[in-house]
């Protein structure tokens, strides 16, 4: 097993990057399909708007090289934006496709009294399918930390592995299908739970 971070010039790579070493990892960061090499699992982690992540994966020729990885049930794991850009299309960038390996739309939270946008801080998951193959041993609500505005509404209730419920507004906290799983929290933030998580993907 080799793992791989994509850098499209705005995640947050190091914070990944740590994450996969305390588990043994020694990862490669990946800036363009050529220097993919050997790597078995993929990561992209989030942090930044869906049209800016968008293009500057089309720029790298990062793009369509995911939606070839993913095509192929290529192990994939998406953090924050890295799990928006899945879908469709996004209500942050509305003229600019996502990769649409996943059908639905990124939605905004709506505005409610005393609701503070972006979601920011810990909040609960709940599972949804059980002990999956990524999801596994993590109990009905782990807690995992959130900082976001946007949050994907999948078409495919089946994709659905948690959900998380912010105000009265309830998401899709993060979706697995086969060797694809994605998360709205961020787990490389999220202490011993999201290493579990990570670990789990990895299979390790």
């Amino acid at each position: 097993m080799k793992t791989g971070i994509i850098d499209y010039g705005g995640g947050n790579l190091r914070s990944v990057a740590n994450a996969l070493r305390s588990l043994g990892q020694d990862p490669v960061i990946i800036a363009s399909p050529e220097q993919v090499g050997d790597v078995t699992h993929l990561l992209l982690p989030g942090q930044g708007e869906f049209g800016d992540t968008m293009r500057r994966l089309e720029e790298r020729g990062l793009a369509s090289f995911l939606k070839n990885w993913i095509g192929e049930d290529r192990p994939y794991f998406g953090i924050c934006v890295g799990y928006q850009i899945l879908f469709d299309n996004s209500e942050e960038a509305p003229e600019v496709c996502g990769l649409g390996v996943l059908p639905g739309t990124v939605r905004r939270f709506h505005d409610e009294p005393g609701l503070k946008i972006p979601h920011m801080g810990w909040n609960s998951a709940a599972g949804t399918r059980g002990d999956t193959r990524v999801w596994q041993g993590l109990g009905a609500d782990p807690y995992f930390y959130y900082i976001h505005s946007y949050f994907p509404e999948p078409a495919a209730p089946d994709d659905i592995v948690a959900r998380t419920t912010y105000g009265t507004q309830t998401f899709a906290g993060a979706v697995e299908r086969g060797n694809l799983f994605a998360c709205q929290f961020h787990p490389e933030k999220s202490q011993e739970t999201g290493l579990r998580l990570i670990r789990n993907f990895l299979g390790i």
